[in-house]
């Protein structure tokens, strides 16, 4: 019932902001356009001012995930699935820098949606870890009853569970990286690390290249990802603390 509640809050969120930010984006791409065209028509050879304007014009569409292609532009940073994406980025304060609201109701809705929305992300994870380290605890148990050892199947399970989650989180996920975004394996382990840590510096994010499409199934994949790995890396953290204690 939590993880249902945390969806659909999450995707009314996404709703809300998509709502809220498309108008203004696709405004922005009409406004380049134009521009373009303006500058093209009237000027041959460009003129510093005039192609001034069109270069800020470029790069504050491009801050909001426009960019010129031909005699269209590129759209979609505000679409569903990547609403949904900044969502989840929003509540579990990852924060990557790359997409951000751009009005004053969007910020607003913003600050509200993340007020709420961390604290339910924080119990959400909370939860989870404990059900994993249950799960754990419950295997251990099993063993001991069924091969009768003593003592160290809690630590031989806590390891098995240890080196599961680091394949499953950190490992595994890069190679999606490298055939999904073009990454290297370094740059796809260097994502998960920077996104599971909460850490999300903003250099690498995904979906961001136009040059690659990706499946309509991969940005929901991914933030399953990032749920169940904060989890596991919050879980290996509190076992470190336990450990140095």
């Amino acid at each position: 019932m939590l993880l249902a509640a945390y969806v659909g809050y999450v995707g009314l969120g996404a709703a809300v902001l998509r709502a809220l930010e498309r108008p203004v984006e696709l405004q922005a791409a009409q406004h380049l356009l134009q521009e373009r065209w303006e500058l093209l028509a009237n000027h041959t050879c460009p003129q510093p001012p005039a192609l001034q304007r069109l270069v800020e014009g470029i790069i504050q569409a491009y801050k909001s995930g426009i960019t010129l292609q031909g005699n269209t532009t590129s759209l979609g940073r505000w679409d569903y699935s990547r609403s949904f994406f900044f969502s989840i980025s929003a509540i579990t304060t990852i924060g990557y820098g790359n997409l951000s609201p751009s009005t004053a109701v969007g910020r607003i809705f913003c600050i509200v949606f993340a007020l709420f929305g961390i604290p339910l992300n924080l119990v959400l994870l909370n939860e989870t870890g404990q059900l994993m380290l249950l799960g754990v605890q419950h295997c251990a148990h099993h063993l001991e009853e069924v091969f009768h050892w003593q003592n160290k199947t809690f630590l031989m399970m806590k390891t098995c569970a240890l080196v599961t989650g680091l394949f499953l989180s950190l490992l595994l996920p890069p190679l999606l990286f490298c055939d999904k975004e073009g990454w290297s394996c370094e740059e796809g382990f260097y994502y998960s690390f920077i996104t599971l840590s909460t850490i999300g510096f903003g250099d690498h994010v995904i979906v961001m290249n136009p040059d690659h499409t990706c499946p309509s199934w991969y940005k929901n994949v991914i933030s399953l990802w990032i749920l169940f790995g904060m989890t596991w890396l919050a879980l290996v953290i509190k076992l470190c603390i336990n450990f140095l204690d």
